[in-house]
């Protein structure tokens, strides 16, 4: 089954829900402007009360490196997504637990990952919206992150990906995982027990 990810969780019970399904990782947003802000005690309760073999990544937002490696250490981070304007020299840093999310606005969006090689493990392929570095629920051309796998970095797909495009995605994309959030809501930072699952489905319906 594609690998996937749940992101923006804000509660205990909405973690288990996605662990239940399958999600190989969980997410948790550190920035406070979102509405899907957790506060890293929060997180750290979540984290030291699920099960082991789950990925736990910390997304972050152009936040300085002390902060970042203060969370990290507070929460027993996995891995770190970075979410904003954040260069190579940054991402390497923190290696090995680096992502880079890019913002997806055309093909010259697709040759940035190019400074990223050895400096993270994977890209995450956002939708690029003005003013939103994330959680648009809108996606993007396909045939661009199918173009990005050309730098041999595995590709992680986001950005309006749901029930009813998640099967398109994968034949079309056929990426390392997926990146899952506004779509399974009942509203930001409140997950929905029946999407997921019925997410789950779909995905056990891609050969």
């Amino acid at each position: 089954m594609l690998r996937f990810k749940v992101c923006g969780i804000t509660n205990l019970e909405d973690a288990m829900i996605a662990i239940d399904a399958g999600a190989y990782a969980i997410g948790f947003i550190f920035v406070k402007k979102s509405p899907r802000y957790i506060d890293p005690e929060s997180a750290r309760r979540i984290i030291s009360s699920i099960p082991p073999f789950v990925q736990t990544v910390g997304v972050f937002v152009d936040e300085s490196p002390s902060k970042i490696k203060e969370i990290c250490d507070m929460c027993g981070l996995d891995m770190i997504q970075f979410h904003g304007n954040e260069g190579p020299i940054l991402c390497k840093e923190f290696m090995p637990r680096s992502i880079k999310a890019i913002r997806i606005k055309d093909r010259s969006s697709i040759e940035r990952i190019s400074d990223y090689v050895g400096c993270v493990r994977a890209v995450l392929l956002d939708t690029y919206k003005e003013g939103k570095e994330g959680g648009t629920g809108e996606s993007f051309d396909w045939d661009l992150a199918v173009e990005a796998k050309k730098f041999g970095i595995p590709i992680i797909l986001s950005g309006g990906i749901g029930v009813e495009n998640v099967r398109e995605a994968a034949i079309t994309v056929k990426p390392f995982a997926v990146d899952i959030n506004s779509k399974v809501e009942i509203r930001p930072g409140k997950k929905s027990y029946e999407l997921i699952m019925r997410f789950k489905k779909e995905l056990e319906l891609i050969d």
